[in-house]
């Protein structure tokens, strides 16, 4: 069983730019999340490497919309 994003922050620029993972008390930045995830030790989160830009986090598809990581970020 891997780690599970509860929280997010947003950057300056408005763009997710770190997570909390639960039963942690600190924020991880968005560059070392995607790598977790890459790894696959992120249960509700995926990395996307599309052509042309930078990877980023993404929550995966569970129908619910409370949990995305723009929502997370939100509170």
């Amino acid at each position: 069983m891997g780690k599970r994003i509860v929280d997010a922050n947003r950057d300056a620029k408005g763009n997710i730019g770190e997570v909390l993972f639960r039963g942690n008390q600190r924020h991880t930045p968005l560059k070392t999340a995607i790598k977790m995830a890459k790894r696959g030790e992120i249960d509700n989160a995926h990395a996307v490497n599309p052509r042309n830009r930078k990877p980023y986090l993404r929550s995966n598809p569970d129908g619910k919309k409370k949990n995305n990581l723009d929502e997370l970020a939100k509170n």
